[in-house]
């Protein structure tokens, strides 16, 4: 096997996956070993002799995700879609690690068995995601004609949204676009980042609304005209004003600017586990009726507590 891909290898040896899934696991840094102990990214890597190495091949999912009685704030409903207001904590849809207690399960429980296959088995009535930790409005289909519309929508990028971010520092200029090609971090396979060639074309929009002890931090208005997977935060961190309480981009600046803030605001920011963002703003066509849809969301309390430690209140 000297010589060949390191996908075709596997899935020589490993007859019961197809080469494609084998080829997303190690694209997905599922591969271990080579000339060392390296995660090996590229299904195009030549084996050489004596090499060894290490495949995870995570868990897979249930076939069909089940109903589960979960909390749901509704913000809207009719027998075309709903509209929900996410709480942090809360993964959109069953994947290896959260089989269960997902948004999805909480929908197929509340609009009934009907909601099962619209859009995909695994993700029904799914049209756009949060990050688990990302807290705001969201949009799901209750109808095979209401996803394709509303995905339509999406793709086309007639769908509003905004978002609250806090940041650390305040933007240059106050008000502007960041534009930014994103794609997987080259060092860690978990991460996204703004890259010099390759990835996919993303453009954020901001604008600072409040700035908070002297430009310590602001809270930004964000809005999105495309959606990649942590575009805000990514873009935001590669300016050099990561989102606060993100565990990811939050980079080592955090833990200075932290410390120009009074003891008892940074014991605040300190205790903020999650990014601070949230998706406030939500507007589209109804699939149905063609009527323009505008929806917004408060903060949730904990970023209200953030923003009032952040004012000095």
């Amino acid at each position: 096997m000297a010589g060949e891909r390191v996908d075709r290898v596997f899935a020589a040896l490993a007859p019961g996956h197809s080469r494609s899934e084998l080829k997303r696991l190690i694209i997905g840094g599922c591969l271990i070993g080579g000339d060392g102990d390296r995660t090996i990214d590229m299904a195009s890597y030549r084996v050489k002799p004596g090499e060894r190495f290490v495949l995870r091949i995570p868990p897979g999912v249930p076939a069909e995700p089940d109903g589960e009685e979960i909390p749901l704030a509704v913000v809207f409903e009719d027998e075309h879609l709903i509209v929900v207001d996410k709480p942090p904590g809360l993964v959109v849809h069953p994947a290896p690690g959260n089989l269960q207690g997902t948004l999805v399960n909480a929908l197929i429980a509340h609009c009934g068995p009907s909601l099962k296959g619209i859009g995909g088995v695994l993700r029904p009535g799914i049209v756009h995601r949060l990050d688990k930790d990302t807290s705001g409005l969201m949009v799901a289909a209750k109808t095979a004609a209401a996803h394709e519309s509303l995905s339509a929508g999406f793709a086309e990028r007639t769908v509003s949204r905004a978002y609250a971010a806090f940041v650390w520092g305040v933007p240059r200029p106050e008000e502007g676009e960041i534009a930014g090609n994103i794609g997987r971090d080259r060092n860690d396979r978990k991460k996204m980042a703004v890259l010099s060639a390759g990835g996919r074309p993303a453009l954020t929009r901001y604008r600072t609304e409040i700035r908070y002890r002297d430009g310590a931090a602001a809270q930004l208005e964000c809005r999105l005209a495309t959606g990649r997977t942590h575009q805000i935060r990514v873009h935001l961190a590669s300016r050099g004003h990561p989102v606060i309480g993100d565990p990811v981009y939050g980079g080592g600046a955090t833990r200075a600017r932290r410390s120009v803030l009074p003891d008892g605001i940074q014991e605040v920011v300190a205790g903020f586990s999650r990014q601070a963002l949230h998706a406030r703003i939500l507007g589209f066509r109804h699939p149905a009726t063609g009527e323009e849809m505008l929806f917004e969301s408060g903060l949730p309390a904990d970023l209200e507590e953030l923003e009032q430690a952040l004012k000095g209140a």
